[in-house]
């Protein structure tokens, strides 16, 4: 198996597409690091660290769950030391934490303004800047970021600027890495989902019920995060590649058991044209 003994860090991945990210590679043979904030049940927000852990243990894999709060760097490279310590090496990071807030600039507090530029821009550069002395000693190292193709797009910008700030901030980031780390063979991409995925910030932010029928479920965004990082040597470097595409890398185009209702129109994602 390719994920063999490869050692995984995921960022916020208690539920929802990180932590099927992690059962994905986690079932292909992948040590998998399980970080985030929750540590203890909440009411909409079911999972937590260890759960999602604890089911990557019960696969066969092996898998630590570490607290991290992705805004604190003395937090991320406690994880890291301990990543260091409990594995040996760090092999593919996985920035998937995201805070988000669909609000216009004026219903927008700069608490959660911060928030979000904390999170997915800073926090993304922040984890990949800790990892990178290790990645380079992997023999096929990757880092990939959750994030939404570059589109200079007004309409991507009006309805919630604050929002596509921070997402375009974390694929700025792959831009540049992908331009900095080429020398050292370490592979960045970024992944995003061609539908709306359903996860607990489409239920209870983004328009409830009703939307997370018309999404698919996070497996599709595992499925193609695994076909991506399986590859060798930055064939695939410096990209914004969607779900679908890759799949049909492997030939696989009936994505119909994706569906959460597949009698359900699907709805696009944001900062993508239908």
């Amino acid at each position: 198996m390719h994920f063999e003994n490869k050692t995984v860090i995921i960022s916020g991945a208690s539920r929802g597409i990180g932590k099927a990210i992690g059962l994905r590679l986690a079932g292909l043979g992948a040590n998998i690091v399980v970080t985030g904030k929750t540590t203890s049940p909440h009411a909409k927000l079911p999972g937590t660290i260890q759960s999602a852990a604890q089911e990557m243990i019960d696969i066969g894999a092996q898998a630590i769950a570490l607290h991290m709060d992705v805004r604190f760097e003395d937090q991320v490279q406690q994880v890291i030391d301990q990543t260091i310590e409990h594995f040996g090496k760090i092999d593919i990071l996985v920035n998937n934490a995201s805070a988000i807030s669909l609000t216009p600039v004026e219903h927008t507090p700069m608490k959660r303004f911060d928030l979000m530029h904390q999170v997915n821009a800073r926090g993304t550069f922040l984890m990949s800047k800790l990892c990178i002395p290790h990645l380079r000693k992997s023999d096929n190292p990757h880092i990939l970021m959750l994030s939404p193709p570059l589109h200079m797009d007004p309409k991507w910008f009006g309805p919630h600027l604050a929002y596509t700030m921070s997402k375009y901030g974390m694929s700025m980031c792959v831009l540049g890495l992908a331009e900095e780390l080429q020398q050292d063979g370490i592979a960045v991409n970024a992944l995003w989902p061609k539908t709306t995925i359903a996860t607990a910030a489409v239920q209870n932010l983004l328009g409830g019920d009703q939307i997370m029928k018309m999404s698919r479920s996070p497996q599709i965004v595992a499925d193609a995060a695994a076909i991506l990082l399986e590859h060798q040597n930055q064939t695939l470097h410096g990209r914004f590649l969607l779900d679908e595409e890759l799949l049909a890398l492997k030939g696989i185009t009936d994505l119909d058991k994706y569906a959460i209702d597949p009698s359900s129109p699907l709805m696009t994602d944001l900062f993508l044209d239908s």
